[in-house]
């Protein structure tokens, strides 16, 4: 395979290429174009409806699920597409809060996600505010069965937590990670009974450029989906800079080029993790 990478946590998984609408009115002789893995992926429904996906002259195994387009670029995925129950569950909306490129290695886009300790002073107003910036401790689990990292009993306090929100609250987080660029944040809903779900599947283009595809699955039946799409597009333009100023494009795995706080429980066992499934993709190498 002529990728960027050889690292099988990349060519042996499922990967976001962008949303399923992409290839309305397209065919095999008027594809949608998109970047994966530092090649250039020709994608088009065919008669039946059937997404399809060919690289050069080789058909590269492709998928639709959760508004989404999934390429595995080996065509031998060593697990199934992780579950998204949320998607399909009645009374909820799910809403496609469209991509937004980002120059840095994927990596370090879902370590922020997963980072409570920058809300007050990244989103102030939004997620946090000063001098409310204490990281609660928390849980952090992997899951036995599916080898997800789950980071459990979280919670802080947020003036507006969502775009239906409009004063403060002690919202209640529960993050999960599927992938090395697939993570999810479930949060304090309309509903006292349940909670949101926000996505975050990341498009590779290759080891330090994305495109972060965002996906809502919440309980709102106020906000339009324009309001619910520009307060995602807010949150995430306030940390594009940031990420794109690191010291480092790529994530340094080892210990000490980069030190951990103690609200960075997330972070530390996501770098372990990568770490025990021999990650090198997006990474940097030790000095």
């Amino acid at each position: 395979m002529p990728f960027v990478t050889d690292d099988s946590n990349m060519l042996d998984d499922w990967l976001v290429v962008g949303p399923v609408n992409a290839l309305a009115c397209t065919s095999e002789q008027q594809p949608h174009a998109t970047r994966l893995l530092g090649e250039t992926l020709a994608l088009w429904t065919d008669a039946h409806g059937t997404p399809q996906c060919r690289l050069a002259a080789q058909p590269l195994a492709v998928q639709s699920r959760y508004g989404y387009l999934w390429v595995c670029p080996s065509g031998r995925p060593a697990r199934p597409l992780f579950a998204f129950p949320e998607y399909t569950e009645p009374g909820r909306r799910t809403v496609d809060c469209g991509g937004i490129g980002v120059a840095v290695s994927g990596l370090r886009v879902i370590e922020n996600f997963l980072d409570m300790a920058h809300f007050p002073f990244v989103h102030a107003d939004y997620l946090g505010k000063v001098p409310h910036t204490e990281v609660a401790p928390y849980r952090v689990d992997i899951d036995p069965a599916t080898n997800e990292i789950w980071a459990t009993d979280c919670r802080f306090w947020q003036p507006r937590a969502s775009a239906a929100h409009d004063s403060g609250a002690d919202v209640r987080y529960t993050y999960r990670v599927m992938q090395p660029l697939s993570a999810m944040l479930y949060k304090s809903s309309a509903r006292p009974d349940a909670q949101d779900a926000i996505a975050l599947f990341l498009q590779p283009i290759d080891d330090e450029h994305v495109i972060a595809h965002t996906m809502l699955a919440c309980f709102d039946e106020v906000s339009t989906d324009a309001e619910l799409i520009a307060f995602q597009q807010t949150i995430f333009g306030q940390d594009k800079p940031i990420l794109e100023n690191h010291a480092f494009k790529r994530m340094p795995l080892e210990g000490r080029a980069e030190s951990p706080t103690r609200g960075d429980s997330s972070s530390v066992n996501y770098r372990r993790w990568l770490r025990e499934r021999g990650m090198r993709f997006g990474t940097r190498a030790a000095a």
